[in-house]
């Protein structure tokens, strides 16, 4: 069903179905002046360079923007920064410089809270929620399951995801890289361990069919091509992290006495791409839920000061760029995380950072199928019914074909300006899915149940983990993209 979905709603929107996204981008008249004062020095050597190389328009336009800057005028300055802007210098530096302040500047100025709350954005809002609706509950009906109780309960997953989005969408929040899938998280424990989980949600409170409905989606966003600018290099990476993270990960699990499924779903999360990776491997497995939510959440939770300190790190060391970025892609567990951790680095560290994360996407469905395989052998031997294609099909988590089908249609079949054309609303339909998975999955932990399974050997076993995945991929990024050994890669 999440094929069918994602593949349904993948069709209408490249067939020119109208949805228009809601703004979710905001910034304080505060943060505003706080941007303006750390751009001002900027501006201002902008002017002078500019009258040293004789670029008078610039100059004008640069000493108009400082004349603005000092008025504190929100629209003035935007105003002001847009006619920068639109000046085109003949030095090419300068032109780069004029255009990066014009387009930080005049962008803010526009991002005013209230555009967020405004009657348009929340008419967009609520007819992207009644779209949802329509394809989330009429698949639900085919899957047998109550339609009235889900459409009562859906309204208010989708308006807390909604929530996650807007706060996300905060200048400074953006800048820090708390991305709407942590807020999504936060909002649903924190409902579900202070104030209960209220009875009339609980239909609509749906996890796996949220989550795996967006990873079809996200297919259309893991593009061969962008994988292929890092050559052989980050395949190679990925391959030697999935399997070296994914063996010590297991075997450290077993060594704390956890059951084969709860070490397997770990495993596969801190080796893989956290979330994504533990839904697969649970599907595989027939894992527990209790378990699968666990994983999740430790994911979540882990993957914040992964986030922050591991750039601080790389630049107290001096790490190149692209070595930054590949242990960045290849250690954090959420993509949200790994472009933010890597845009906190450098732009190049940024676009490496996300193609080495592609890469180990792309295994998402070698891993699923292996384990698929290996548990359906494990059964057969404790049952003494041998296993057979038809139980590895029925073990096999299928929205992983849906993914690698969306991958490769977007990469090799369609047009690259259709590609282009489309892929915005594309990744915001599918935030939008993983958003309400987010909720969903705070909505359905319980802290006291998690503390209560299997005591703290889990979290050892994660955080042991992801020491070792920290540590081999740092070897790993230092081999292949440092130049020392082999040419670094080029990357766009």
């Amino acid at each position: 069903m999440a094929c069918l979905l994602g593949f349904l709603i993948i069709l209408l929107i490249v067939a020119g179905l109208p949805v228009r996204r809601p703004s979710f981008s905001w910034t304080t008249d505060g943060q505003f002046r706080m941007q303006v004062a750390q751009k001002a020095p900027a501006v201002a050597e902008l002017a002078r360079e500019a009258e040293k190389q004789g670029e008078m328009e610039l100059l004008a336009a640069a000493t108009a923007l400082s004349a603005a800057m000092e008025t504190e005028a929100r629209h003035v300055i935007g105003e002001a920064a847009k006619e920068m802007g639109e000046v085109k210098p003949v030095d090419a530096a300068l032109a780069a410089e004029a255009s990066s302040i014009s387009k930080d500047l005049a962008t803010q100025a526009g991002r005013l809270p209230g555009n967020v709350l405004s009657r348009a954005n929340m008419g967009r809002s609520a007819f992207l929620g009644l779209l949802l609706l329509a394809f989330a509950a009429i698949g639900n009906v085919l899957l047998g399951r109550p339609a009235i109780r889900f459409i009562i309960g859906f309204p208010a997953v989708f308006i807390l995801a909604w929530l996650s989005m807007a706060l996300a969408g905060n200048y400074s929040v953006h800048y820090y890289g708390l991305d709407f899938a942590l807020w999504a998280l936060v909002i649903g424990l924190l409902i579900s361990n202070v104030l209960g989980l209220p009875p009339w949600i609980k239909e609509a409170v749906r996890t796996e069919y949220f989550i795996k409905t967006g990873l079809v989606m996200m297919g259309t966003g893991i593009l061969f091509g962008e994988i292929i600018q890092a050559g052989a290099y980050g395949v190679i990476q990925a391959v030697l992290v999935v399997s070296v993270v994914w063996y010590i990960a297991y075997r450290l699990a077993k060594k704390l006495h956890m059951d084969d499924e709860f070490a397997a779903i770990m495993a596969s999360a801190v080796s893989i791409c956290g979330v994504s990776a533990a839904i697969a491997a649970a599907g595989a497995v027939q894992g527990d839920k209790k378990k699968l939510s666990y994983v999740t959440s430790i994911v979540m939770v882990v993957a914040i000061p992964m986030m922050i300190l591991m750039p601080i790190f790389a630049k107290i060391v001096g790490m190149p760029d692209l070595v930054a970025g590949a242990w960045l892609g290849g250690t954090i567990d959420t993509t949200g995380a790994v472009v933010a951790a890597g845009a906190l680095y450098s732009d190049a560290a940024m676009k490496v950072a996300t193609i080495v994360k592609f890469s180990q996407n792309v295994l998402l469905g070698v891993a699923a199928f292996i384990l698929a395989i290996v548990w359906s052998y494990k059964k057969g031997a404790t049952n003494g019914a041998p296993p057979s294609a038809a139980i590895i099909w029925h073990r096999f988590p299928k929205f992983v074909l849906g993914f690698l089908v969306a991958s490769l249609v977007f990469s090799f079949l369609l047009a690259p300006d259709t590609v282009k054309a489309h892929s915005g609303i594309l990744n915001f339909m599918r935030n939008m899915w993983f958003g309400m998975a987010f909720v969903s999955i705070g909505l359905e932990t319980n802290f006291r149940e998690l503390l209560g399974l299997q005591g703290f050997r889990p979290a050892m076993a994660f955080l042991g983990g992801q020491t070792v995945n920290i540590v081999w991929t740092l070897l790993l990024a230092y081999l292949l993209f440092s130049g020392i050994f082999f040419a670094a890669p080029a990357i766009s």
